[in-house]
């Protein structure tokens, strides 16, 4: 194995490494993060999960609103297999990337669950790719219990890499990206969000779960519409934000299915799904 590199240099290839793969947002946290802030019990800390956790790299990629807009469509489906599937691909070559040169490292997929129905009696993962993302200067975590990003607001999948390399860790971000609109709790089909005192809302992951469970037995999972319809983000310039849509939207499929202002989402959810 290589010479360990020193760990500047060594981000700098990191970084430039996964931007050369297509990854948009990379970020660094040192593990001491999740004793420091204590917001998940210890077992869930990547130096429990790999004693050997030193840096946890998170990388991320854009949900581009176009698509997501048609939520819950086969397109929108695909998107999201695509973004799993590149993403595993990118954190496992940056990991072995890192064996070579002699460190320990360890992608953590970017679900690791079986299969939603799995969630509808346990909603949770092992490991917790938002608050990593967080830890590592991505961003902040919204009302609706997503990690927010500056560039595109909670339209972003996520994976995380847990390596001995001591990296240096990026800033947090200090102030709150969510605003509090509420868009979140009140565009969603389950009612899932409460409102809270707390910035973060209270959340029926159960019910979030069994409707998601629904929508993938009709071959059209996930539901997205608690990041779709999310007014944060610079994506937000490119593609425009359309709130008055968004809150309409059920009201209006309700009196005509065939409303103008939403046939090129109907039109796509019409095909390759139940």
């Amino acid at each position: 194995m290589e010479k360990k590199q020193t760990n500047a240099n060594l981000k700098k290839q990191i970084v430039r490494k996964v931007k050369q793969s297509g990854i948009d947002v990379i970020g660094f946290a040192t593990v001491d993060r999740w004793e420091q802030f204590g917001e998940t019990p210890q077992s869930y800390f990547p130096q429990s999960i790999f004693p050997f956790s030193k840096t946890v790299i998170v990388l991320g990629l854009q949900i581009m609103i176009p698509i997501l807009d048609t939520t819950p469509s086969i397109v929108y489906s695909e998107l999201y297999n695509t973004t799993n599937r590149l993403l595993d691909d990118v954190s496992y070559q940056l990991s072995a990337l890192l064996n070579r040169k002699g460190h320990r490292a360890v992608f953590f997929p970017r679900d690791a669950y079986g299969d939603i129905s799995v969630l509808v009696k346990k909603p949770e993962a092992a490991f917790s790719h938002v608050l990593a993302a967080k830890y590592a200067g991505l961003g902040t975590i919204g009302y609706n219990h997503t990690l927010l990003t500056k560039e595109f607001g909670p339209r972003v999948r996520l994976v995380s890499i847990l390596t001995d390399a001591e990296i240096e860790p990026d800033n947090m971000l200090e102030k709150e990206l969510c605003i509090k609109c509420e868009l979140c709790k009140k565009c969603c089909p389950t009612s899932a969000f409460t409102t809270t005192d707390n910035l973060i809302a209270d959340m029926d992951k159960y019910k979030c779960a069994a409707y998601h469970k629904t929508l993938k037995d009709d071959y059209h999972y996930p539901c997205g519409v608690c990041i779709k319809v999310c007014p944060i983000g610079k994506d937000r310039k490119l593609y425009g934000m359309t709130t008055k849509k968004y809150l309409n939207e059920k009201e209006a499929l309700e009196k005509n299915p065939q409303n103008e202002q939403y046939s090129s989402w109907v039109h796509l959810r019409s095909f390759g799904s139940k």
